[in-house]
């Protein structure tokens, strides 16, 4: 151990994190995305099955690897909070990927360009769940009764997911944001490669795939409101909980490429998610008077998301035999 960790806060660690901790840490996030941008995916092309494949088995690992790191920096408690909050994160982001296809597939965006569109969109991402993990545990330090609002909207949120499901007749475009931003934002009706804007007649344009990349942030921002909170259920840590998140999310687009187009498989995915909502939301409900054991709810969500798995694969074994 590195980094003795102080005493317990409230039933969650309480480390104190090194001067070089956030630098190291943000240094090594700058550094995978630059090599994803810039040796991988440098040019655009359409990534096939095997490549996304080998990239989300690459991200996961390092996911995974990242455990031992917080483990060394900091004692067992740190590293088994950061692999329960990852989880949360990838198990909830799952259901992103379906919805950038939706969009994708609403904008007609060729798939050869579809990667470059996700990487800005992570980028985003990561500063929107930075700015949401700070302010949310400060939140959470000054006015821990917030805990008992968050813990009732996951309730609320993981009841409207199983209820509901997917709105299928959902319109991208058609959103008080995207009108706003065609308004203000001069745009092309023609793509220029992969750029994100471009010149006509010496003047600067933005291509569509701006617009879809204003959509993905949106939808984004939505599902962080979710995420964020779930993951602070089992962590109160800056530093955990942005590491969770960050290393969930940039897998997020191997991921996509590998899942999006088999969707209809993962009849039981909708349900883990609101499960898993459900149950993180009463676990911040009752925090204030029972703190239940992190190792607990790791278990609990390995055993909802392999449940959710296991019982789509059968089913859709069963259906393609009929």
């Amino acid at each position: 151990m590195l980094i003795a960790a102080g005493s317990s806060r409230g039933n969650f660690v309480d480390i104190t994190v090194p001067e070089w901790g956030w630098p190291m840490l943000l240094g090594l996030i700058t550094v995978l995305l630059l090599v994803d941008i810039l040796v991988f995916h440098r040019k655009a092309h359409v990534v096939t099955i095997k490549e996304a494949a080998i990239e989300s088995a690459v991200w996961v690992t390092l996911g995974l690897a990242f455990t031992f790191v917080l483990w060394w920096m900091f004692e067992r408690a740190a590293a088994v909070e950061y692999i329960s909050g990852y989880l949360i994160e990838k198990s909830l982001s799952v259901d992103n990927v379906f919805v950038w296809a939706m969009i994708f597939s609403h904008f007609k965006v060729p798939r050869q360009y579809q990667h470059r569109v996700l990487f800005w969109g992570i980028f985003g991402a990561l500063v929107m769940r930075f700015i949401f993990i700070f302010l949310g545990v400060a939140i959470i330090e000054r006015f821990d009764y917030v805990l008992i609002l968050f813990g009732l909207f996951l309730i609320w949120t993981g009841y409207g997911v199983l209820r509901h499901g997917d709105d299928e007749n959902s319109n991208p475009s058609d959103t008080r944001a995207m009108r706003l931003f065609h308004r203000f934002v001069p745009t092309t009706n023609e793509l220029d490669g992969q750029k994100l804007f471009t010149r006509v007649n010496g003047k600067r344009f933005a291509t569509p795939l701006l617009a879809v990349l204003v959509v993905i942030e949106i939808s984004d921002l939505v599902f962080a409101i979710d995420s964020v909170p779930a993951v602070l259920a089992v962590s109160h840590e800056q530093y955990i909980v942005f590491a969770a998140n960050a290393f969930a999310i940039m897998g997020l687009r191997a991921l996509y490429f590998l899942f999006a187009d088999i969707r209809e498989r993962f009849y039981y995915l909708k349900p883990a998610i609101a499960v898993l909502l459900v149950y993180v939301g009463i676990k911040m409900l009752f925090a204030h008077w029972y703190h239940l054991p992190t190792v607990v709810s790791l278990s609990f969500i390995v055993l909802v998301m392999t449940v959710a798995i296991v019982a789509s694969v059968v089913k859709d074994r069963r259906t393609s035999l009929r």
